[in-house]
Protein backbone atom coordinates (compact mmCIF):
# COMPACT_ATOMS: atom_id res chain seq x y z
CA UNK A 1 0.00 0.00 0.00
CA UNK A 2 3.04 2.53 0.82
CA UNK A 3 4.91 1.70 -2.70
CA UNK A 4 1.19 2.58 -4.59
CA UNK A 5 0.70 5.84 -2.71
CA UNK A 6 4.08 6.73 -3.59
CA UNK A 7 3.62 6.37 -6.65
CA UNK A 8 0.72 8.41 -6.87
CA UNK A 9 2.39 11.30 -4.84
CA UNK A 10 5.59 10.95 -7.51
CA UNK A 11 2.36 11.44 -10.55
CA UNK A 12 0.72 14.13 -9.22
CA UNK A 13 3.91 15.64 -7.85
CA UNK A 14 5.34 15.51 -11.90
CA UNK A 15 1.87 16.66 -13.21
CA UNK A 16 2.33 19.47 -10.54
CA UNK A 17 5.33 20.73 -12.28
CA UNK A 18 4.25 20.76 -15.63
CA UNK A 19 1.20 22.50 -14.78
CA UNK A 20 3.25 25.20 -13.67
CA UNK A 21 5.73 25.30 -16.52
CA UNK A 22 3.11 25.56 -18.96
CA UNK A 23 1.81 28.57 -16.47
CA UNK A 24 5.34 30.12 -16.73
CA UNK A 25 5.73 29.81 -20.19
CA UNK A 26 2.44 31.54 -21.01
CA UNK A 27 3.33 34.40 -19.20
CA UNK A 28 6.93 34.60 -20.51
CA UNK A 29 8.74 32.27 -22.94
CA UNK A 30 6.00 32.16 -25.35
CA UNK A 31 5.29 34.54 -27.78
CA UNK A 32 0.71 34.80 -28.38
CA UNK A 33 0.00 34.17 -31.70
CA UNK A 34 -1.46 36.75 -33.92
CA UNK A 35 -5.17 36.32 -35.12
CA UNK A 36 -5.54 36.53 -39.12
CA UNK A 37 -7.39 40.18 -38.78
CA UNK A 38 -4.14 42.05 -36.91
CA UNK A 39 -2.19 39.60 -39.61
CA UNK A 40 -3.91 40.68 -42.40
CA UNK A 41 -4.37 44.83 -41.08
CA UNK A 42 -0.56 44.84 -40.71
CA UNK A 43 0.25 43.89 -44.03
CA UNK A 44 -2.53 45.80 -45.27
CA UNK A 45 -1.10 49.48 -42.88
CA UNK A 46 2.58 48.22 -44.71
CA UNK A 47 1.74 47.81 -48.26
CA UNK A 48 0.13 51.14 -47.80
CA UNK A 49 3.15 53.52 -46.69
CA UNK A 50 5.02 51.50 -48.92
CA UNK A 51 2.97 53.03 -51.72
CA UNK A 52 2.56 56.50 -50.44
CA UNK A 53 6.68 56.40 -50.14
CA UNK A 54 6.84 55.35 -53.84
CA UNK A 55 4.04 57.28 -54.77
CA UNK A 56 5.79 60.69 -52.90
CA UNK A 57 9.67 59.77 -53.47
CA UNK A 58 10.03 58.02 -56.73
CA UNK A 59 6.72 57.57 -59.59
CA UNK A 60 3.56 59.34 -59.61
CA UNK A 61 1.01 58.23 -62.05
CA UNK A 62 -0.58 61.22 -64.16
CA UNK A 63 -2.74 61.25 -67.05
CA UNK A 64 -2.96 63.76 -70.03
CA UNK A 65 -6.25 66.22 -69.57
CA UNK A 66 -5.51 68.27 -72.72
CA UNK A 67 -4.16 69.12 -75.95
CA UNK A 68 -1.49 71.48 -75.37
CA UNK A 69 1.48 68.23 -75.65
CA UNK A 70 0.23 66.92 -79.04
CA UNK A 71 1.13 64.93 -81.14
CA UNK A 72 4.27 64.16 -78.33
CA UNK A 73 0.85 63.23 -76.01
CA UNK A 74 -2.50 62.52 -76.32
CA UNK A 75 -5.45 63.17 -74.35
CA UNK A 76 -6.24 59.84 -72.53
CA UNK A 77 -2.31 59.27 -72.42
CA UNK A 78 -1.24 57.50 -69.02
CA UNK A 79 2.74 58.04 -67.84
CA UNK A 80 4.71 57.71 -64.81
CA UNK A 81 6.49 60.71 -63.67
CA UNK A 82 10.03 60.54 -62.30
CA UNK A 83 9.85 62.65 -58.86
CA UNK A 84 13.36 61.11 -57.99
CA UNK A 85 15.24 62.58 -60.99
CA UNK A 86 15.01 66.52 -59.37
CA UNK A 87 14.94 65.41 -55.90
CA UNK A 88 11.52 64.83 -54.56
CA UNK A 89 9.39 67.86 -51.96
CA UNK A 90 9.46 66.31 -48.53
CA UNK A 91 5.25 67.25 -47.49
CA UNK A 92 4.71 70.12 -45.53
CA UNK A 93 7.75 71.82 -46.06
CA UNK A 94 10.08 73.44 -48.48
CA UNK A 95 12.37 70.90 -48.37
CA UNK A 96 13.79 68.71 -51.24
CA UNK A 97 15.53 65.59 -51.53
CA UNK A 98 19.23 65.52 -53.19
CA UNK A 99 18.53 66.01 -56.55
CA UNK A 100 20.32 63.30 -59.35
CA UNK A 101 20.42 66.48 -61.82
CA UNK A 102 18.28 69.98 -63.00
CA UNK A 103 15.82 69.81 -65.58
CA UNK A 104 17.39 70.23 -69.04
CA UNK A 105 16.26 71.73 -72.20
CA UNK A 106 13.87 69.18 -74.11
CA UNK A 107 12.39 67.50 -70.73
CA UNK A 108 8.66 66.56 -70.22
CA UNK A 109 8.06 67.91 -66.17
CA UNK A 110 5.11 67.59 -64.65
CA UNK A 111 4.57 71.01 -62.74
CA UNK A 112 2.37 73.67 -60.89
CA UNK A 113 2.56 77.34 -61.47
CA UNK A 114 3.06 80.39 -58.95
CA UNK A 115 -0.15 80.60 -56.76
CA UNK A 116 -2.14 77.84 -58.30
CA UNK A 117 -1.62 74.78 -56.57
CA UNK A 118 -4.66 72.45 -57.95
CA UNK A 119 -3.89 72.36 -61.18
CA UNK A 120 -1.33 70.53 -62.44
CA UNK A 121 0.51 70.79 -65.65
CA UNK A 122 2.92 69.26 -68.20
CA UNK A 123 4.93 70.97 -70.95
CA UNK A 124 8.12 70.75 -72.36
CA UNK A 125 11.48 72.71 -71.20
CA UNK A 126 12.42 74.83 -73.50
CA UNK A 127 14.40 77.62 -71.25
CA UNK A 128 16.90 77.03 -68.42
CA UNK A 129 18.19 80.07 -65.97
CA UNK A 130 19.89 82.76 -67.67
CA UNK A 131 18.98 81.57 -71.30
CA UNK A 132 17.37 84.65 -73.28
CA UNK A 133 14.44 83.88 -75.15
CA UNK A 134 12.73 84.84 -78.21
CA UNK A 135 9.74 83.40 -80.46
CA UNK A 136 9.63 84.83 -84.06
CA UNK A 137 7.02 83.93 -86.11
CA UNK A 138 6.34 80.82 -84.39
CA UNK A 139 9.95 80.11 -84.58
CA UNK A 140 11.39 79.79 -81.33
CA UNK A 141 15.25 81.35 -80.67
CA UNK A 142 17.56 80.51 -77.70
CA UNK A 143 20.64 82.72 -76.79
CA UNK A 144 20.08 84.52 -80.53
CA UNK A 145 19.92 80.54 -81.86
CA UNK A 146 17.09 79.41 -83.60
CA UNK A 147 15.89 75.62 -82.82
CA UNK A 148 14.93 72.72 -84.33
CA UNK A 149 11.82 71.49 -82.64
CA UNK A 150 10.22 68.78 -85.04
CA UNK A 151 7.81 67.42 -82.27
CA UNK A 152 5.84 70.99 -82.29
CA UNK A 153 1.83 71.66 -83.70
CA UNK A 154 0.92 74.54 -84.70
CA UNK A 155 -3.06 74.52 -85.61
CA UNK A 156 -3.90 78.08 -86.29
CA UNK A 157 -2.65 79.62 -90.44
CA UNK A 158 -3.07 82.73 -88.94
CA UNK A 159 -0.34 85.42 -87.01
CA UNK A 160 -0.70 87.76 -84.79
CA UNK A 161 0.72 90.92 -86.00
CA UNK A 162 4.52 91.92 -84.34
CA UNK A 163 3.30 94.84 -83.08
CA UNK A 164 0.52 93.46 -80.97
CA UNK A 165 1.22 93.99 -77.45
CA UNK A 166 -1.34 90.50 -76.01
CA UNK A 167 -2.44 91.86 -72.68
CA UNK A 168 -2.31 88.42 -71.08
CA UNK A 169 1.33 87.75 -72.18
CA UNK A 170 3.85 87.59 -68.99
CA UNK A 171 5.66 89.55 -68.69
CA UNK A 172 3.40 92.46 -69.85
CA UNK A 173 4.66 93.91 -73.29
CA UNK A 174 6.52 91.14 -74.46
CA UNK A 175 4.53 90.87 -77.11
CA UNK A 176 2.18 87.81 -78.30
CA UNK A 177 1.74 84.18 -79.08
CA UNK A 178 3.68 84.27 -82.31
CA UNK A 179 5.99 87.52 -81.67
CA UNK A 180 7.37 87.52 -77.83
CA UNK A 181 10.67 88.61 -76.15
CA UNK A 182 13.08 88.23 -76.14
CA UNK A 183 13.14 87.78 -72.05
CA UNK A 184 15.93 86.29 -69.86
CA UNK A 185 15.04 83.50 -67.80
CA UNK A 186 15.28 84.64 -64.19
CA UNK A 187 17.70 82.36 -62.42
CA UNK A 188 15.90 79.56 -60.26
CA UNK A 189 13.14 79.19 -63.33
CA UNK A 190 12.60 77.42 -66.13
CA UNK A 191 10.73 78.71 -69.60
CA UNK A 192 8.05 75.94 -70.17
CA UNK A 193 6.10 75.70 -72.90
CA UNK A 194 3.65 73.46 -74.55
CA UNK A 195 4.48 71.16 -77.79
CA UNK A 196 1.22 72.00 -79.35
CA UNK A 197 2.56 76.11 -79.69
CA UNK A 198 -1.21 77.54 -80.63
CA UNK A 199 -3.25 75.88 -78.08
CA UNK A 200 -1.00 75.72 -75.02
CA UNK A 201 -1.01 77.77 -71.43
CA UNK A 202 2.50 78.08 -70.63
CA UNK A 203 5.11 80.55 -69.89
CA UNK A 204 4.27 82.90 -72.70
CA UNK A 205 1.00 83.60 -70.30
CA UNK A 206 2.43 82.67 -67.05
CA UNK A 207 5.74 83.24 -66.59
CA UNK A 208 8.46 81.21 -66.07
CA UNK A 209 8.28 78.01 -63.15
CA UNK A 210 10.49 78.11 -59.84
CA UNK A 211 12.17 74.72 -59.74
CA UNK A 212 10.51 74.33 -56.32
CA UNK A 213 7.37 73.90 -58.22
CA UNK A 214 8.36 71.26 -60.86
CA UNK A 215 7.34 67.45 -59.64
CA UNK A 216 9.01 65.55 -61.79
CA UNK A 217 9.92 64.51 -65.51
CA UNK A 218 7.51 62.50 -67.34
CA UNK A 219 9.02 59.37 -68.41
CA UNK A 220 7.06 56.20 -70.22
CA UNK A 221 3.79 55.95 -70.95
CA UNK A 222 1.80 52.95 -69.53
CA UNK A 223 -1.92 53.19 -70.55
CA UNK A 224 -3.48 55.08 -73.49
CA UNK A 225 -7.01 55.32 -74.01
CA UNK A 226 -8.57 56.87 -77.36
CA UNK A 227 -11.75 58.76 -76.08
CA UNK A 228 -13.50 59.00 -79.86
CA UNK A 229 -13.26 55.24 -80.34
CA UNK A 230 -13.62 54.24 -77.00
CA UNK A 231 -10.51 51.77 -77.38
CA UNK A 232 -6.97 51.50 -76.14
CA UNK A 233 -4.14 52.56 -77.85
CA UNK A 234 -1.94 49.48 -77.81
CA UNK A 235 0.62 50.58 -79.85
CA UNK A 236 1.62 53.69 -78.03
CA UNK A 237 1.87 51.31 -74.17
CA UNK A 238 5.28 51.48 -73.06
CA UNK A 239 6.50 54.45 -75.24
CA UNK A 240 9.55 56.38 -73.61
CA UNK A 241 8.48 59.96 -73.67
CA UNK A 242 11.09 62.69 -75.11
Amino acid sequence: MSSKANQRSDRASKNGKAAEASRRESRGGAVPRKSAVREWTEVILGALVLFLFFRTFVLQAFQIPSESMEDTLLVGDYLFVNKFLYGAQIPFTDLRLPAIRKPHRGDIVVFHYPGDDKTTYIKRVVGAPGDTLAFRNKVLTINGMPQDEPYTKYIHNRRNDPGYADPRINPPGAGNMDYFGPVIVPEGRYFMMGDNRDNSDDSRLEGAVPFSRINGKAEILYFSWDREWNKPRLSRIGDIIR
